[in-house]
């Protein structure tokens, strides 16, 4: 069966998912808001726009660091660390889609690696967002997962500065553990899918680019899982963070997913390596503080 789907089938599910999102939170601020006026903003908007669109413009280059990037910036601008989080989540799947199809019509994905991490991702992302939202503290285990993706973006690093060749490929086997992986400790994290998968993918040998694209376009479904089972038990709060992290991110989307079609394989292996090297040695450093 799922030798059937195309990717064009997989573009049309990410377009009506998506109309279908849009259509239930333009219901829950006209009808459920509890913010009073939900539909007045002021100019903080433009700080959450500014945030949205860096943070999604190093997600669509590199495929990875929306919501650690994302986070940081906001919790620089003042907003309250469980605020930031939840704004982050939802405007993630509008960002993610975006990002998605600019991938697509950039023909920067591979269907069969895509199904294979998607689907596990789902099934983890969901388990991870429910135990989150009822059982225990996500923040526990961030150190943990940095100091594993600072290993890889070391070792990554290494390979990205070898005089060896990187020759274009993209392995599609045992991949959807990995998958599982990513999307469970992305949603107890409040971050992880990007670095986790694309990392683990680039150090196996998998191009760059094709894995940037799969694993963004992936990264759609998860994130709309897990902010929906968010929304059920959390709900939604402050929708001028939300809107403005969306029109940044929305912006962003084509210019990071045409950027990372651009870049050549070694330059876009470095890149990853210090993004990775650096967001994970911050964690870490706040963590232990």
């Amino acid at each position: 069966m799922l030798n059937t789907i195309s990717l064009r089938h997989i573009g049309i599910l990410m377009i009506l998912l998506k109309s279908a999102l849009i259509l239930f939170f333009i219901l829950q601020i006209i009808f459920f808001s509890t913010e009073g006026n939900p539909l007045s903003f002021n100019n903080d908007i433009f700080i959450f726009i500014a945030a949205g669109f860096a943070a999604q413009l190093i997600d669509g280059a590199l495929g990875m660091a929306y919501g650690v990037s994302c986070n940081s910036l906001l919790l620089g601008f003042g907003i309250p660390p469980a605020l930031a989080s939840a704004s982050i989540h939802t405007a993630e799947v509008f960002t993610t889609g975006v990002s998605g199809l600019s991938h697509l019509l950039l023909r920067n994905v591979n269907r069969r690696l895509l199904l294979k991490i998607a689907i596990p991702g789902v099934i983890g992302s969901a388990a991870g967002a429910f135990l989150i939202s009822n059982i225990f503290d996500g923040g526990i285990i961030k150190p943990v997962i940095s100091g594993y993706l600072l290993l890889m973006g070391v070792l990554i690093l290494r390979k990205s500065l070898s005089k060896a060749e990187i020759v274009p490929q993209t392995r599609t086997g045992k991949v959807s553990f990995l998958g599982l992986v990513g999307g469970f400790f992305d949603a107890i994290g409040g971050g992880g899918w990007g670095p986790i998968v694309t990392t683990n993918l680039i150090h196996r040998g998998n191009t760059p680019k094709q894995t940037i694209g799969t694993v963004n376009t992936a990264e759609f479904f998860v994130s709309f899982v897990s902010t929906g089972i968010f929304i059920f038990f959390l709900g939604v709060q402050n929708w001028q963070i939300v809107l403005g992290l969306i029109i940044g991110g929305v912006i962003a989307s084509p210019i990071g997913a045409l950027l990372a079609g651009k870049i050549k394989p070694k330059i876009l292996m470095t890149l990853v390596g210090i993004t990775i090297i650096t967001i994970s040695a911050i964690t870490i450093i706040k963590a232990l503080m």
